[in-house]
């Protein structure tokens, strides 16, 4: 862990669509506290909240991993779910694997991946099938 970084952790329940945003929320308002920039904060919400929610649609729920330094934020979410097929396949916009309960609440429209990846300026998935999926994001502070 660098000197001066901050570490935050979050648990993510399984199907439950009510608290799911907490933790972008919450590490959104940090980097507000810390003085990031608007464009920061944004993008870091944005890949944030796209990867807890296809935690919540397609995993057993999971953990989220935050460290914010004055060069970085990192963001590494983990999961117990299924893994991912065929990940070239996920990456394309408008792909899905949401079923129609889930499509019906409004999510599941194949951005999720897509969207993580335009926000970041690095992304890394590593996935296993029936053991879940990692995926490390990190957004530069320019």
């Amino acid at each position: 862990m660098a000197e001066n970084s901050v570490k935050l952790h979050y648990n993510v329940d399984a199907s439950d669509f009510t608290v799911a945003g907490q933790a972008s929320g919450a590490v959104k308002k940090v980097l507000k506290q810390l003085g990031f920039s608007a464009d920061v904060i944004r993008r870091v919400a944005v890949a944030m909240y796209e990867c807890e929610i296809n935690m919540v649609i397609h995993a057993d729920g999971g953990e989220i991993d935050v460290e914010i330094t004055p060069e970085k934020i990192r963001m590494i979410h983990k999961d117990r779910g299924p893994g991912i097929k065929d990940i070239e396949k996920a990456m394309q916009e408008g792909y899905s694997t949401a079923d129609e309960k889930v499509r019906e609440l409004g999510f599941g429209a194949g951005m999720g991946l897509p969207n993580m990846k335009r926000y970041t300026d690095e992304m890394n998935i590593s996935t296993e099938l029936e053991k879940g999926t990692v995926v490390d994001m990190t957004v530069l502070v320019k």
